[in-house]
């Protein structure tokens, strides 16, 4: 599955083209390497890290959806590896989502 549908599928974005933006712009990583095409291909197993308004998450894709469903069917498709935000890369700056406004 593409990355930036995977992202807008499992509703880290609001739209697809706000998730192509973001991995167009190099803020996503998949397996720790940086991603700046949104055609990579991700699949069950694989850890995404996602800058997001309120932190950076860190999951593990533990199988791919198929659609894009309500937010409790994507959240069983991902458990989150550091749900608290304890990593120091989560601890860090907030990257802004491009075409997400915050306030």
């Amino acid at each position: 599955m593409r990355l930036d549908l995977a992202l807008f599928w499992l509703r880290f974005s609001k739209s697809r083209s706000i998730a192509r933006r973001l991995v167009e712009e190099g803020h996503v990583r998949c397996n720790g390497q940086r991603v700046s095409r949104p055609c990579h291909a991700v699949a069950a197993g694989d850890v995404l890290t996602i800058p997001l308004p309120g932190g950076v998450r860190i999951i593990e894709i533990t199988s791919l959806p198929a659609r894009r469903g309500p937010a409790s069917e994507a959240q069983g498709h991902y458990r989150a590896l550091d749900p608290a935000g304890e990593s120091k890369l989560a601890a860090g700056s907030i990257v802004p989502i491009p075409g997400e406004n915050r306030p």
